[in-house]
């Protein structure tokens, strides 16, 4: 049961890393799309075309519709990834850097950790709560004293929060859907939910010239890793693995979007940022060995038990006086019986 246990929380936090190195890429192309796009067009056409993929992923592979409990959790997500992530950091990133907006994922697994316990239930350990604070204070230590944050709150900022917010929300409505539904299903039938939206805003800002190559490419990565394929790993973690734990994955993302910034964008990676990175994922490692205290299983009920079985009479007074009194009464009533047949 140990090495069961064990080898499905690897295979949840390989999942859950999969989905990060996917999402890793997603401001760094949102950055690159909105300089030559319109950033209603980036957030919304994304989750249209991404839908569009949806649709047929869900017909081939025969997916039964979602129950109607199912449709009101499907509507949280539609919410905070279809739509609210997207459109809050394609805004923001008009104006704002990719390193910037590396503030966002930075906050976000702490977020998504607080959304498990309120939504999922989950109640994570001291220990857990101490590694995922070190990685925050690791990277907004470095981000800092780098000189990316500066200066006072701008609009930007404001939607930066917006979209971290609604994000976590998301990942946890859909690290609790992804344990029925399953990852796949979970962020496509959110997909189709949202084509009300996503249509007519996309049609809406749609651009009147083709743009820049370059700004395409980073559209289509956008819609098929950042707002599909990724998903699929990434909720398919989360729900194997458990929304909180499997979110401090995510402390990872800043550096390798600072990573993908140098070698897409021609941002310089200093030594802090390796440093930093090292402390981060020796926080991600110490979150990861946490583990909820196993709940001891209920005695057996006495009703339940074979009365002429010796061990399991042994066992069932172990449990109480009260359990002692019902034996000696059943087994009075035994005796009796087979004197009368007697």
């Amino acid at each position: 049961m140990t090495e069961k246990s064990s080898a499905t929380g690897k295979m949840a936090v390989t999942l859950g890393a999969l989905g990060v190195l996917g999402f890793s890429l997603s401001l760094p192309a949102t950055r690159v799309a909105v300089q030559h796009l319109d950033p209603w067009f980036v957030a919304f056409g994304r989750a249209a075309g991404a839908a569009v993929l949806a649709a047929i992923y869900l017909w081939c592979s025969g997916a039964r519709r979602p129950t109607r409990s199912q449709w009101g959790r499907l509507g949280v997500v539609a919410l905070g990834v279809v739509v609210g992530f997207p459109l809050f950091t394609s805004l923001a990133l008009t104006t704002q850097s990719t390193a910037h907006g590396a503030v966002v994922v930075t906050v976000l697994p702490a977020i998504t950790a607080v959304f498990a316990v309120l939504r999922a239930g989950e109640r994570p350990t001291a220990l857990f709560w101490v590694a995922s604070l070190g990685g925050l204070v690791a990277v907004l230590g470095f981000l800092i004293g780098t000189g990316v944050v500066h200066g006072g709150l701008s609009i930007a900022d404001l939607y930066l929060v917006v979209a971290v917010v609604l994000c976590g929300l998301g990942y946890a409505e859909g690290g609790v859907l992804a344990r029925t539904l399953g990852g796949a299903r979970t962020i496509c039938w959110a997909l189709l939910l949202s084509l009300p939206v996503t249509v007519p805003v996309s049609l809406v800002a749609a651009p009147d010239t083709p743009g820049g190559s370059a700004a395409w490419v980073a559209f289509g990565y956008l819609t098929v890793v950042s707002m599909f394929l990724g998903f699929f790993a990434w909720y398919a973690g989360l729900a194997r693995g458990g929304i909180a734990r499997v979110g401090q994955v995510q402390l990872v993302q800043p550096v390798l979007t600072l990573l993908w910034s140098a070698l897409l964008l021609g941002e310089r990676v200093t030594p802090a940022a390796i440093g930093a990175a090292l402390v981060v994922l020796l926080c991600v490692t110490l979150s990861q060995r946490t583990r909820r205290s196993p709940v001891r299983p209920a005695p057996p009920s006495p009703a339940l038990v074979k009365i002429s079985d010796p061990v399991a009479v042994s066992d069932l007074v172990k449990v109480s006086d009260g359990g002692r009194a019902q034996i000696d009464s059943i087994a009075a009533r035994q005796t009796g019986n087979r004197d009368e047949r007697g």
